[in-house]
């Protein structure tokens, strides 16, 4: 026993510190001085933690990314004050000049200074003169192209400059600020004025919706795992070399603690290497993004910095888990002094924990059903208890693939096709290696089909209806009028502008009884007179019969009237005078009276959903000049034979006033919450499925690699290219098809969950699912194009040679 007491002291010894940093330190020498094959493989292991680290600085950056952008917003802000301040020497008078074009919207302000020192809003250095505009560089450059030649129609500016960088919120921004004339504001309407520029929003935000919270949680989990498991997966690529030099380490008396270590270290190595490489790839993208739209958000390159902490821990986390990964996956491998055993005597993979995990998770979800985001003591833990549960799920079901690859297929037998021979046997022999380059698609199909599911939900539950009805007329704008004959000569406008179909016009005042109110006596009811022709009066009130001058009357609710008094009555006579404040004017009466012949109907919902009341008349009946201070509403219907039937509209609409909003009707409407974590997930979503792609094609690189001679055998022997082609499908097929079954039973369970957690009834997106499924045949058939011309390379005679 004494003998066996000395050696004793050793591990004790090679455990410190010291020990630990100097077989690290060795094993990166090997990543080093190996040889071609073993820089091939801290290359591969360093693309692969390159593209994972790459995507989690980005993910880092996302936050402050979004802070930047917003704290632009606030500064170059004009809304958001108590009151408009007194015209004065440092006020300026600004109204919205938004438009759109061809569905990319412009933000636009026209203004005019009241004084010598008037704010400047950022990004500018001297305020547009009438007839002037500053523009974005994005805006200026759509002008200058053919694809803005309708577009230039609608702005009557000369440019003066472009809009700096502190001035908008990103390179892609359509933004312009234009100068008109105090007369034009005057004419244009809806304008207002401020002193200062920015806005800070005031009070304690507004908590988000919680499906929408759950939908934020769940995301950043489905998009952040396949990155991590990527990462982990690409630190454990292995060669043949490396396993002859392990043996012969141990030949030369290491010990297996200290193989092990030594192996670790190579992998360190490859992961540092990896974070160079990531650094270099995140410095890449950012400068690519900088000028990339994804839609409809846009950033600076100089905003996307990873958030300090985040970029610590990834510094910190990959070369860490790289060493503790390849500890463990060196734990089931003999290495011994005349070589490296595998596959002796393996060990069936142990089903009860794997099972254990996605149990967990789903019973972190169970207590949340119905009640997440209700207030209570536990609030602040729910989105963490969510997210744990989540992750849990989503790990559990990766866990779970390698058993079931394991036990589908060493029910193989040994019939069928001489390469799905080839690709089975390989797949007997080591499983977990196909399992690991799956695993990514695994997780982000199954938390993806969750979140289709709850997307699916929370689109239905966040959509609104608008009550608008864009079949009986498709654009909507409000016409800035002062009196009732520009609203006709408008109307003229809009009728013979090219690519309109028919207009409903419509012209609404307010008109006064003859006396005071009998409950009050310093106000005086009044009652909305609307005209409008035949054609447009049945799109507002449910008519029979008319014809040009015609009068028809639609009583408002009873709460409408004051005392109940409804004045407007068949031969009644009402006021058409007010004064410059908008009230009644009683000592200046002039009269109309309402015909005896009026006709009472029914009031109908209008193409945008308003229901009108009061009295309508036809022209015949009601000169519109008459009407003091009329608002004109346009309902245009459009020919769908004229492509940019809208933008001329709209061009008509700014030349009649900048200030003037086309509305496109749509019947569902949803919040701008909603609308952007979509976007958000979307673009991380498109990053993920990009990584996964890429991480199996590294890792079908690196099993090609570890096989060159088994494959220049084979060819030696005549196996034909398209039979090893075949059964490298066959090879990527069988696992990808596993994990993707898989993963649809778990992403249904979380899905599952994850509505009751909202209250929400279980609704499967059955087309998001088909499109999962196609994209796992699409990772397939990319994986193995990319494969076939190394595969081919790998093919030869010379591959037989060693040394």
């Amino acid at each position: 026993m004494s003998g066996q007491d000395a050696p004793a002291q050793e591990p004790r010894a090679r455990v410190s510190v010291a020990r630990w940093a100097a077989d690290l330190a060795m094993g990166a020498r090997f990543a080093v001085t190996g040889g071609r094959e073993s820089w091939a493989r801290t290359i591969m292991t360093a693309v692969g933690v390159g593209l994972g680290v790459a995507l989690l600085l980005l993910a880092s950056s996302a936050p402050a990314a979004y802070d930047l952008r917003g704290e632009r917003s606030d500064r170059r802000a004009a809304l958001g004050f108590q009151e408009d301040p007194e015209p004065g020497p440092e006020t300026i008078r600004l109204g919205q000049a938004n438009t759109t074009y061809r569905d990319q919207d412009i933000e636009g302000l026209v203004m005019a200074p009241d004084g010598d020192s008037p704010p400047k809003p950022p990004g500018i250095s001297q305020l547009p003169d009438p007839g002037q505009m500053w523009v974005s560089p994005a805006l200026k450059k759509l002008l200058d192209s053919d694809e803005g030649k309708l577009l230039r129609d609608r702005f009557p500016y000369r440019t003066i400059g472009t809009i700096s960088h502190d001035g908008l919120s990103g390179p892609t921004d359509l933004r312009y600020y234009a100068g008109i004339t105090h007369k034009a504001f005057d004419r244009a309407g809806g304008d207002y004025r401020i002193d200062r520029w920015g806005t800070k929003n005031a009070g304690k935000p507004q908590p988000l919706n919680p499906a929408l919270l759950l939908l934020v949680i769940v995301g950043c989990v489905v998009l952040l795992l396949p990155v991590l498991i990527f990462i982990a997966t690409a630190t454990r690529f292995g060669g043949e070399r490396r396993d002859r030099r392990l043996a012969a380490l141990r030949l030369v008396g290491a010990d297996i603690q200290m193989t092990r270590r030594i192996a670790a270290g190579e992998s360190l190595f490859g992961s540092l290497l990896g974070l160079a490489v990531g650094a270099g790839l995140f410095v890449l993208a950012r400068e690519i993004i900088g000028g990339v739209e994804v839609w409809d958000v846009s950033f600076f390159a100089s905003d996307i910095v990873p958030s300090a902490p985040l970029a610590l821990t990834i510094a910190v986390a990959v070369p860490a888990s790289a060493v503790m990964v390849t500890l463990a996956a060196l734990r089931g491998i003999a290495i011994e002094p005349l070589g490296v055993v595998r596959n002796a005597a393996p060990r069936r993979r142990r089903l009860w924990w794997r099972l254990l995990l996605p149990l967990l998770g789903l019973g972190l979800l169970l207590p949340l059903a119905g009640g997440f985001g209700s207030d209570s003591t536990s609030g602040d833990i729910k989105p963490y208890q969510a997210a744990i549960g989540a992750v849990l799920v989503l790990v559990g079901t990766t866990a779970l693939l390698p058993w079931v690859v394991e036990a589908v297929v060493e029910r193989f037998g040994g019939k069928g096709s001489v390469p799905w021979q080839l690709a089975t046997r390989r797949l007997q022999l080591s499983s977990g290696t196909a399992s690991r380059a799956v695993s990514g698609i695994t997780v982000a199909v199954a938390g993806a089909l969750a979140l289709q599911m709850l997307f699916a939900s929370v689109e239905a539950q966040d959509s609104t209806s608008t009550g608008q009805d864009p079949r009986r007329a498709q654009l909507m704008t409000n016409v800035p009028v002062s009196n009732g004959a520009e609203a006709r000569a408008a109307f003229e406008r809009y009728r013979a502008t090219k690519g309109v179909r028919d207009l409903l016009g419509v012209t609404e005042d307010y008109v006064s009884a003859l006396h005071h109110s009998k409950d009050d006596p310093s106000s005086v009811p009044e009652e909305a007179l609307t005209v409008a022709d035949c054609p447009a009066l049945r799109e507002v009130i449910r008519v029979t019969s008319c014809k040009n001058g015609d009068v028809f009357l639609v009583d408002s609710p009873a709460d409408y009237y004051e005392g109940g008094e409804k004045f407007a009555k068949p031969g009644a006579q009402i006021n058409l005078t007010y004064r410059d404040d908008g009230t009644p004017d009683l000592s200046k009466k002039k009269l109309w009276t309402i015909p005896r012949s009026a006709t009472k109907v029914k009031s109908r919902p209008d193409p945008i959903g308003a229901q009108r009341s009061g009295i309508f008349a036809t022209p015949g009946a009601f000169d519109v000049a008459d009407l003091p201070d009329p608002q004109a509403v346009a309902m245009i219907r459009l020919d769908p034979k004229v492509p940019d039937a809208t933008e001329y509209v709209r061009n008509v609409s700014a030349a009649l006033s900048p200030t003037i909003d086309v509305m496109r009707l749509s019947s569902t409407a949803q919040s701008d919450e909603f609308t952007v974590i979509r976007k958000s997930l979307f673009i991380g979503a498109t990053a993920t499925l990009l990584l996964i792609g890429a991480s199996m094609i590294v890792t079908t690189l690196e099993q090609l690699r570890e096989r060159k001679r088994l494959l220049s055998v084979l060819v030696a022997f005549g196996t034909r290219r398209t039979t090893l082609s075949w059964s490298v499908l066959w090879q990527t097929a069988v696992p990808v098809v596993l994990g993707l079954a898989l993963s649809i039973a778990g992403g249904l369970a979380l899905g599952v969950m994850l509505l009751k957690m909202v209250g929400q009834p279980l609704t499967v997106d059955w087309a998001g699912l088909g499109t999962m499924t196609g994209v796992g045949a699409g990772v397939i058939l990319l994986v193995t194009l990319v494969s076939l011309p190394p595969l081919w390379r790998m093919m030869r005679p010379e591959g037989l040679r060693t040394e």
